[in-house]
């Protein structure tokens, strides 16, 4: 299982919310069969429906565009 926290600690590089979002997909292409929601992500373009965008990228991986 992915968390949410873990992936930004992991990647401090990563500073908007698209570059989280294809953070996220590469987790879900890597094989990783769940997604923790444990942080709402504290960037200034998160947008209100963060959880859908992430579920969607995390569940179709690489090929979500």
């Amino acid at each position: 299982m992915a968390q949410l926290s873990d992936l930004i600690i992991a990647h401090p590089e990563v500073t908007t919310f698209p570059e989280l979002e294809e953070l996220v997909k590469h987790a879900g292409q890597s094989g990783e069969m769940f997604l923790e929601f444990d942080v709402k992500p504290d960037f200034r373009d998160t947008p209100r429906n963060w959880q859908w965008v992430l579920e969607t990228a995390f569940t179709r991986g690489l090929d979500y565009d």
